[in-house]
């Protein structure tokens, strides 16, 4: 796509077109096969959620929370692909569940929708313990308008996964992770390290004479697609430490993207610059759907970014694996995007006092100490996340890189931009980063997306002026 054929948005949407929007996408699903459809009955509280590797932990909190209360909380899985679509179906249908796992990413749109409760304004909340979350997650789901809307569940960051192996055949050891480093000259100790696991067809390394960067049997590093607007597992560790750039003019609630800012462009321009040195596979390498496990995995590359959601995932590979916290940037700091899930209460639930008191007990430490005890998230509640911690490095790897940026000395957390107009941004953003990673146009054809973005909040002010 190129940038001379953006729609020109010059308008923004009210609650009741958006709603009409969300109508139309969701038409394709039918209403009455939602499940988890609401009754009346306040003995019992509907719950969705979209991740099936958390749902022992969270039946187990269930049944915790029944025998204290009385409650009984049904629980309904849906993948992630279908989650969002029949939500929205519900909150069209009246069909919606009375407590649902929120993602930052939907957040606003919620918010702005006016299908969220406020929790502070419930009785239940007064038991939460809003000094017990991690710094910053509590306010991560409050709304522009002050009110708590969501209660914080878990959290995540990244860090490179890398095979020790070859690491090893490259004469590199672990502590050339540990202090690595990354810079728009040339690249750093990052890029250096890049080239020397990076090997063509013919075995010369890409820091060898006669390397082929069009003819490469392994590839440094890969990733599974463009980024998106947020580049999590992508690009974001490195827009994130290259100086003072974040996705908006606020750390939340921000009216101003700043995809058009210099330091940003330069800094993609680098990043997928370095498909063309051959050390970053191309788009199309790998079939779709092959993430970043599958390339590790298969020793299609030798390292690359993903989150703590995934520890699991390759602590069991058969392969063995390293984890290291981000390179350094050149702000002096290893940075990673944090995220923090969150659960909400649909505000026509028929049963607030039931859900109100679920969500209060997801955020006590009984509840969250449970997941903990599963070993396949970081809970929200700092104590809670020491005795995950605990859990996970049975495994025998380290959560240390993780758990590093949260740390006085550590690097530092940045978060997804918690804004209006989240699913237009994406929409409009998206393809111009695809741009720049499938066809290497240069990152500056970013400025004409950028101003297309903000259009839709200077828009929104004149009209509500």
């Amino acid at each position: 796509m190129t940038t001379s054929s953006l729609p020109i948005l010059r308008s923004a949407l009210s609650r009741r077109s958006l709603l009409c929007g969300l109508a139309s996408g969701a038409a394709a699903m039918t209403l009455a096969s939602c499940s988890g459809s609401r009754g009346s009955d306040s003995s019992t509280v509907e719950y969705w959620l979209w991740d099936s590797a958390q749902l022992p932990a969270y039946q187990a909190c269930a049944d915790a929370f029944k025998a204290k209360t009385g409650i009984t909380v049904n629980i309904t899985q849906i993948g992630w692909d279908d989650y969002w679509t029949k939500l929205t179906a519900g909150f069209i249908a009246d069909t919606a569940p009375d407590v649902f796992t929120d993602h930052i990413a939907k957040f606003a749109q919620f918010v702005d929708l006016d299908v969220l409760l406020p929790l502070d304004e419930q009785a239940a909340w007064s038991d939460v313990d809003t000094e017990a979350f991690q710094d910053g997650l509590i306010d991560l789901w409050k709304g522009d308008d002050g009110h708590q809307y969501g209660c914080p569940k878990d959290w995540d960051t990244e860090a490179v996964f890398y095979n020790r192996t070859m690491l090893a055949d490259a004469g590199l050891s672990e502590k050339d992770l540990e202090g690595w480093s990354w810079n728009l000259a040339d690249g750093g100790s990052f890029e250096r390290i890049l080239a020397r696991l990076t090997i063509d067809k013919n075995g010369v390394r890409g820091d060898e004479p006669g390397f082929d960067p069009r003819n490469v049997a392994v590839y440094a590093t890969g990733i599974a697609d463009e980024g998106s607007s947020d580049g999590q597992t992508q690009w974001s560790p490195f827009t994130g430490s290259v100086g003072d750039w974040r996705y908006t003019d606020k750390e939340t609630w921000g009216t101003h993207y700043r995809y058009d800012e210099k330091q940003f462009q330069d800094t993609l321009d680098w990043y997928f610059g370095l498909i063309d040195k051959g050390y970053m596979a191309p788009a199309g390498t790998f079939a779709k759907g092959n993430g970043t496990d599958v390339q590790l995995a298969s020793g299609s590359i030798a390292l690359c970014i993903a989150g703590a959601w995934m520890f699991n995932t390759y602590a069991k590979m058969e392969i063995d694996v390293g984890i290291a916290a981000h390179p350094v940037g050149p702000n002096g700091k290893s940075v990673s995007l944090m995220n923090g899930l969150g659960d909400s209460i649909v505000k026509k639930s028929k049963n607030i006092e039931g859900a109100s008191k679920w969500v209060a007990f997801l955020g006590t430490r009984e509840a969250q100490d449970i997941v903990a005890s599963y070993g396949i998230v970081f809970p929200a509640i700092t104590s809670s996340t020491e005795k995950a911690v605990e859990v996970f490095e049975k495994t025998g790897l380290s959560t240390k890189p993780f758990t590093s940026y949260l740390e006085e000395d550590g690097g530092g957390t940045f978060y997804f931009p918690l804004t209006y107009f989240g699913a237009d941004v994406n929409a409009i953003i998206k393809p111009g980063v695809a741009d720049v990673y499938v066809n290497r146009v240069p990152a500056s054809t970013l400025t004409e997306y950028n101003e297309q973005v903000n259009l839709l909040f200077e828009t929104s002010k004149k009209e509500k002026g």
